[in-house]
């Protein structure tokens, strides 16, 4: 499922705080992300239909559209996750050579991958889900 596509910035020399457009991004789901999506619009589509306008769901929602424009504007946006820790499930499914982060609102994560050619850069988000399943994904204990 592909989302509308933004430019990613580039740094200005001399300027690190000015950017300039280099190559489009576009946004696409895959596998988890996409299901977890299409799952989420379906029960916004029926709290809608049922006149609420403000449940966790929708503002999750939003928190995931920001997300989106935010990656689109700067591909780098999430937080880098160590070549070491990419569980091996990524490298197998995806063959993900980087990974980001989004903390999304009620600790939800979103995790997301950047493959780029001459042209573009893609960002394959691959998961979105709770903070537990996060965990789990990532392999970290409970303290």
């Amino acid at each position: 499922m592909g989302i509308q596509p933004g430019k990613q910035a580039k740094k200005d020399e001399g300027n690190e705080s000015s950017m300039k457009i280099d190559k489009p991004v576009s946004i696409e789901l895959k596998g988890d992300a996409e299901e977890a999506y299409e799952k989420l619009n379906s029960v916004i589509g029926q709290q809608k239909a049922e006149g609420k306008e403000n449940s966790d769901e929708i503002k999750l929602w939003n928190g995931i559209q920001r997300a989106f424009d935010l990656i689109k504007e700067n591909p780098f946006y999430g937080e880098n996750a160590k070549k070491d820790l990419i569980p091996r499930y990524y490298r197998d499914q995806y063959g993900a050579k980087n990974l980001f982060i989004v903390d999304l609102p009620f600790f939800w994560r979103m995790i997301y991958t950047l493959e780029s050619d001459k042209i573009e850069i893609i960002a394959f988000i691959l998961d979105i889900f709770t903070h537990k399943d996060y965990d789990k994904r990532f392999g970290f204990k409970k303290r």
